[in-house]
C-alpha cells in the first residue's frame, strides 16, 4: 500500500480544513480530490454536474483515483464525499473516515463564517432532506471502506490531527 493518508467523510464534515492543517503541522503536501478534477476540467464542481452529469463526474474521480495511484505518495489526500466508490480506494493509502453526524454537518456548514459559499459549492447539499438521504445511505460505506475512524464532533482540530498522526504514517 502506498503511504498516503486519504481522507473520506460527508461532504462539510471538514476533510479540506483538516487536511490544510495536518499539512502544516506535519509538513507533508496535501491535495484535494474535487480541486484536482476541477483544474484538469477547468470547471468548477458544480458547473461539472450542471453540464455533465453526475456520472461522468464519478468517471472523473474514478481517473484521478488511477492517476493517484500511480503518481502520489507521501501525501495527504481529501476526497470529496463520493469519493470512496472508486475501485481502488484501498490503493491508494491508508483510508481515514472523519465522521460526524449529519446533523453536526449541516450545523457546521450553516454557521460557518462563508456560510452561503460552502453550500453553494456542494451541488448534493442544494436540498437537505435529499443531502440528509444522502448521508443515510453512504454512512455505512463509508465506515466499512475506512481503515481508520475519527469522531469529528468530539474532538478540536489538533486532537483530529494527532489522532490522524498516531493512527496513520505517511
Amino acid at each position: 500500500m502506498k503511504k498516503n493518508i486519504i481522507l473520506i467523510g460527508f461532504m462539510g464534515v471538514g476533510k479540506g480544513t483538516t487536511a490544510r492543517a495536518f499539512a502544516r503541522k506535519y509538513g507533508v503536501y496535501n491535495i484535494d480530490t474535487d480541486d484536482l478534477i476541477e483544474s484538469k476540467e477547468n470547471k468548477e464542481v458544480k458547473k461539472i454536474f450542471e453540464k455533465k452529469g453526475e456520472a461522468y463526474f464519478r468517471k472523473c474521480e474514478q481517473q484521478t483515483a488511477d492517476w493517484i495511484e500511480q503518481c502520489v505518495t507521501g501525501t495527504l489526500i481529501s476526497c470529496g464525499g463520493g469519493f470512496y466508490k472508486v475501485n481502488n480506494l484501498k490503493k491508494l493509502g491508508t483510508v481515514v473516515l472523519l465522521d460526524a453526524s449529519f446533523e453536526w454537518i449541516h450545523n457546521r456548514l450553516k454557521t460557518a463564517k462563508n456560510a452561503k459559499s460552502k453550500l453553494a459549492k456542494r451541488p448534493l447539499f442544494s436540498d437537505v432532506k435529499q443531502a440528509k438521504a444522502l448521508y443515510k445511505e453512504r454512512e455505512k460505506a463509508y465506515k466499512k471502506v475506512a481503515d481508520v475512524i475519527i469522531d469529528v464532533a468530539t474532538l478540536t482540530l489538533d486532537e483530529q490531527l494527532e489522532k490522524i498522526a498516531g493512527k496513520c504514517k505517511i
